[in-house]
Order: structure tokens, then C-alpha cells, then sequence
């Protein structure tokens, strides 16, 4: 999973290059590396909090 977190960025940014060449559409290259970069970010950012007490059912 960290490498895939890593890869589809790079992979995005490569994307992006080739919009800004004119060889793909900008409008899809853009959304593209947003995406990535905000899954990437939520996703180590991602972490087990403390969500407070259970209650004790009986």
C-alpha cells in the first residue's frame, strides 16, 4: 500500500507533464494529480484516534 502511495502520485505528476506538452488534455491530467495527491496525504495522515469511552452495556 506505501508503495502504490508513492507510485500513483509520480505517475500523475508524469501525466501532468504531458498535459502541460499538449499531448493529453489538461483537464484531465489536473483532477488526476489532485486526486492522488489528496488520497496520498489523507491516507498517512490516517490514523487510529481516541474516539473517547464506551459506555458499559450490561
Amino acid at each position: 500500500m506505501k508503495v502504490l502511495l508513492f507510485v500513483l502520485p509520480v505517475f500523475a505528476f508524469i501525466l501532468n507533464i504531458f498535459g502541460l506538452m499538449r499531448m493529453i488534455p489538461l483537464y484531465y491530467t489536473v483532477p488526476l494529480l489532485f486526486v492522488t495527491i489528496y488520497m496520498t496525504v489523507y491516507f498517512w495522515r490516517d490514523r487510529k484516534q481516541f474516539k473517547g469511552f464506551q459506555k458499559a452495556t450490561r
